[in-house]
């Protein structure tokens, strides 16, 4: 069950990783791989460990399911921007993932002008964002240790690419689903705004 609770111990996790988001991209753009890379271990392992509390202590809330999706964008988001600003990865990478999300949000705005909340989250766009969050470490680990670069930049590279496709594939699947959402009748079988959170 879903509760509208605000200070519990997995949202205040979710809140350390959100102010830890402005120190990892300070650490990368500076060139500070090794130490950004610590700050990203202890952003992942409160993620997991927020999540198995949650569940664990039935401790979901309205706060963390907004919380946690955002703080993994935003670890996206800082890790192409510290990487595109030392030139290690492409502009045009950062404008595709950035690009999707501004697409996912117009796509937001529409169904909530239909009176529908949040899609579910599909599989392909949780594929895409973990080769997305094992991509980027893979490349910055190739900076942080140069001995490892030979293998660590082809496998990031393959993640990025892969991820960043699914991630548009996905976006094109929720646009499919939010236009046959809002063609369905207001109170047919199965649809209505609580269904979609």
């Amino acid at each position: 069950m879903v509760s509208d609770r605000v200070l519990t111990l997995p949202n205040v996790l979710s809140l350390l990783r959100l102010v830890l988001v402005p120190v990892f991209l300070v650490l990368l753009v500076q060139g500070e791989d090794a130490w950004a890379l610590v700050v990203l271990s202890i952003s992942s392992v409160t993620d997991w460990l927020d999540g198995f509390l949650a569940r664990r202590w039935n401790q979901i809330t309205r706060l963390g399911q907004l919380l946690d999706p955002a703080a993994d964008r935003l670890y996206i988001f800082a890790a192409l921007i510290g990487l595109a600003w030392r030139d290690l990865v492409p502009w045009w990478i950062v404008l595709v993932v950035v690009g999707r999300d501004i697409f996912l949000l117009a796509l937001g705005i529409i169904l909530a002008n239909f009176g529908f909340g949040p899609l579910p989250v599909h599989h392909l766009g949780k594929i895409a964002t973990f080769c997305l969050f094992y991509a980027l470490p893979m490349i910055m680990l190739g900076q942080a240790f140069p001995q490892l670069e030979w293998w660590s930049q082809p496998v990031g590279w393959a993640f990025g690419l892969w991820g960043a496709f699914l991630y548009w594939w996905a976006g094109i699947v929720y646009a499919g689903e939010t236009m046959r959402v809002i063609r369905l009748p207001r109170g047919a079988p199965g649809v209505s705004s609580d269904t979609l959170d």
